[in-house]
């Protein structure tokens, strides 16, 4: 059930007057109108600090970021943790897969030094502590990674959402997705009013008929920048739908996705998206 249904009138008044929406491109489209360009970090300000730890999440946030991009996945004794590959191996000092760890082995790894001495001691964050920490501070791009993986994790992001009451579209901007096209259609059911988006790098889902399906249930269309193009962006936007592409590690990338009018631009580099521009 696409959500823009159901908030109707008040989720344009809360846009409009949020916090997070002060940092409008002063770029016109044309029509009079000012275009607003969401600004996600991605796993925070992972260009600059560690990525997935709290480190580069408050990093993003003092660099005015309008989201940060987080990656859920779940340990051994079901936990929610923050971490973007299956195993720990290339950023902590562990080895393994986060699904045969327990979170006290996970906890205690080293997930800073990787990338310079004065990040050594972060630690992997839980889902609910970054919940905790960030709503109200800047939005929350929440990415279920591999969830075919961890049957039921749809249920468990759902259950800390709805227990801090963000599953309403009045809170803090939360949107949830993922390349796993069917757990989006299950969180698009357990959480009716959270945008939810689907992520691809395949031009096969750039059908007509394949976007036409997406739109019946996710507000974002997410893709690769080499997949963008105008008539693409167009297209999406045609169906009701955002697209918001990654992953953005150079200026010029940042300004070819200003250039085709794109919603959303998911980076490693915050700065790389001047708002101003």
């Amino acid at each position: 059930m696409k959500k823009t249904m159901l908030a109707g009138t008040s989720i344009a008044l809360i846009a409009l007057f949020s916090p997070l929406q002060e940092t409008f491109a002063a770029e016109n489209n044309g029509k009079g109108e000012v275009r607003k360009i969401d600004n996600i970090a991605h796993r925070g300000a992972s260009g600059y600090a560690p990525e997935n730890t709290i480190a580069a999440f408050d990093k993003a946030v003092k660099m005015k970021s309008d989201y940060i991009e987080i990656d859920v996945q779940r340990t051994k004794d079901g936990e929610l943790v923050i971490i973007h590959d299956n195993k720990v191996d290339r950023t902590t000092d562990g080895t393994g897969y986060v699904k045969d760890l327990t979170f006290d082995q996970i906890r205690n790894l080293d997930a800073g030094s990787w990338k310079g001495e004065e990040f050594t001691g972060e630690k992997v964050p839980t889902f609910d502590e970054i919940l905790d920490r960030y709503r109200g501070r800047t939005g929350i791009l929440i990415e279920l990674k591999n969830p075919e993986l961890y049957p039921g994790i749809e249920e468990s992001v759902a259950h800390e959402l709805k227990d801090r009451n963000l599953d309403k579209p009045r809170n803090e901007k939360i949107i949830v997705q993922s390349f796993n096209f069917d757990s989006m259609k299950k969180m698009d059911r357990l959480l009716p009013r959270v945008p939810v988006g689907v992520l691809t790098s395949s031009r096969s889902h750039t059908t007509e008929q394949a976007l036409k399906e997406f739109s019946t249930y996710a507000e974002y269309f997410n893709p690769n920048y080499g997949i963008v193009s105008k008539d693409l962006v167009d297209r999406v936007h045609s169906l009701d739908m955002k697209i918001a592409s990654w992953t953005v590690r150079s200026q010029a990338t940042a300004d070819f996705l200003v250039d085709m009018n794109v919603d959303g631009i998911i980076t490693d580099y915050p700065d790389y998206v001047d708002p101003r521009k």
